[in-house]
């Protein structure tokens, strides 16, 4: 029965992953002794383990040296070049680790810390830089307020304007308004003269007459007896 795939990962105990580094090392550097016999390679291998041990091999006849001349002249690269840039490279971060201490000492001062080491003269410095400081404040302070202020005017402008549109706008539409009631009574008016107008000349001026109360004929008659005469009988008295 073969072997179960194993996990890659970095092994957590210490003796299982320093016995494996034994194992596995000796058995790269047994490939690599086998690939330059059978393929007439030049093999150049170097190892270090995790406790900073190193191992190394190169085929015979050559040497390690001469391993890595080959790698420097194939990859244009110098190992005395890279050391030279390392030391630059130390250099200007030293250069700049001493500005930056520099500055965060002027920073100090100008808060007003650290001032003890400071003479007359670099007070006298100090405070001229400051008030120089200040006063750039100050002036960019009022660039500032003034171009706030010429905002809020140019806003009062605009609603100054809306709101004198909204006004006319709203007179306007009252005036409409009025017009438009005061027509509207004119034409019911109209209308009612021109109904009573077309009832006028259908019906005639006789129904109009009508309206007022019609007469009747009324007779007298005497209360007593001896009013009640002959003569009398023959006339009648009527009432209009």
């Amino acid at each position: 029965m073969g072997r179960g795939k194993i996990e890659i990962k970095k092994i957590e105990n210490p003796t299982n992953r320093q016995v494996t580094f034994s194992k596995r090392r000796g058995g790269l550097l047994k490939k690599a002794h086998e690939l330059a016999i059978l393929c007439d390679a030049q093999v150049g291998v170097i190892v270090f383990s995790s406790s900073g041990k190193m191992f190394e091999y190169c085929n015979p006849p050559l040497s390690m040296h001469h391993i890595i001349e080959r790698y420097q002249r194939a990859t244009n690269v110098r190992f005395d070049d890279i050391e030279t840039h390392h030391q630059q490279l130390f250099l200007e971060i030293t250069r700049m680790r001493n500005e930056a201490d520099k500055l965060q000492a002027s920073m100090r001062k100008f808060n007003g810390e650290d001032l003890t080491t400071l003479t007359l003269n670099d007070l006298n410095q100090l405070e001229d830089q400051l008030e120089y400081s200040l006063n750039k404040v100050r002036t960019r302070k009022h660039q500032l307020m003034h171009q706030q202020l010429d905002n809020l005017r140019r806003k009062e402008h605009l609603l100054e304007d809306q709101n004198t549109y909204l006004y006319r706008a709203l007179s306007e539409h009252q005036a409409s308004m009025e017009h438009q009631t005061a027509t509207d009574h004119k034409v019911g008016e109209i209308a009612m003269l021109e109904h009573f107008g077309n009832l006028y000349q259908e019906e005639g001026p006789r129904n109009v007459l009508q309206l007022a109360p019609q007469l009747h004929t009324f007779r007298l008659q005497p209360m007593q007896p001896n009013l009640q005469e002959d003569s009398l009988q023959g006339s009648g008295l009527q009432l209009w």
